[in-house]
């Protein structure tokens, strides 16, 4: 990518039609109007949260429950409340009863603090295998569609990780930092990834993603080291 693209022109990303975003008309009164009108992103027709925008949630204290099944691997559940950061604007987002399912990737971190707590982090990736509207009580795909969906997925990803990533190497606040950034598939336009999953010195540290504002993480807190990310992701595209 050249690099007048992305490193000099900030909005390039913006400009292209499946990262605009639009707020809806507050004059309509409407706003459930937005929310499922069909928008379209590479091609693929979609409703609901517009690509780009997010949601920020807290959790009530939920019920973790694991099971060693060998010795990497363990089976888990988990059951709690989900709670919106704020409200959400009056007529938007779906009614109540919808239903969900989603199939989640994530890195989870977890350093002891003492006997009995553990300080622990998750990023990465959710899916969405199938909605059950709150009027229709029924599935958008059966259990068998929803199977060859993640199948389908599990591959793309699968594809992902063994694509050679883009490698990391700098100097931030005496300290020398290696790694290497994985690009996710689905964010990539004309050979440009707008979102990679990034490990530094042997740890996975989270998805690093490009927007109007810059290049952002969630759970870093030091944004000059994520523009030195940045900056490096930037150079290998050039």
């Amino acid at each position: 990518m050249p690099s007048a693209s992305l490193a000099h022109k900030p909005a390039t990303a913006a400009k292209k039609p499946s990262r605009k975003i639009k707020a809806p008309s507050k004059a309509s009164g409407d706003l459930s109007a937005s929310f499922n009108k069909f928008k379209n992103f590479n091609g693929k027709l979609y409703t609901g949260v517009q690509i780009g925008r997010g949601h920020h949630w807290t959790y009530d204290k939920g019920d973790w429950k694991e099971t060693k099944i060998t010795p990497d691997l363990w089976e888990i559940s988990y059951a709690v409340t989900k709670r919106r950061v704020g409200h959400a604007p009056e007529y938007s987002g779906v009614p109540t009863g919808t239903e969900y399912h989603w199939y989640i990737l994530a890195h989870q971190s977890a350093k002891k603090l003492n006997a009995n707590d553990y300080d622990t982090k998750m990023t990465g990736l959710k899916f969405k295998l199938a909605h059950k509207r709150a009027d229709k009580g029924k599935w958008s795909a059966s259990g068998p569609t929803q199977r060859k969906h993640l199948v389908r997925f599990l591959k793309e990803f699968i594809a992902q990780l063994e694509k050679k990533p883009i490698p990391l190497a700098f100097q931030y606040k005496e300290k020398t930092f290696k790694g290497e950034a994985i690009p996710i598939a689905q964010t990539c336009e004309d050979g440009v990834c707008y979102e990679l999953e990034v490990w530094l010195n042997n740890d996975s540290i989270g998805i690093i993603r490009y927007g109007k504002t810059g290049w952002k993480m969630d759970l870093i807190e030091d944004q000059k080291l994520v523009d030195a990310i940045g900056g490096q992701i930037m150079e290998w595209f050039e």
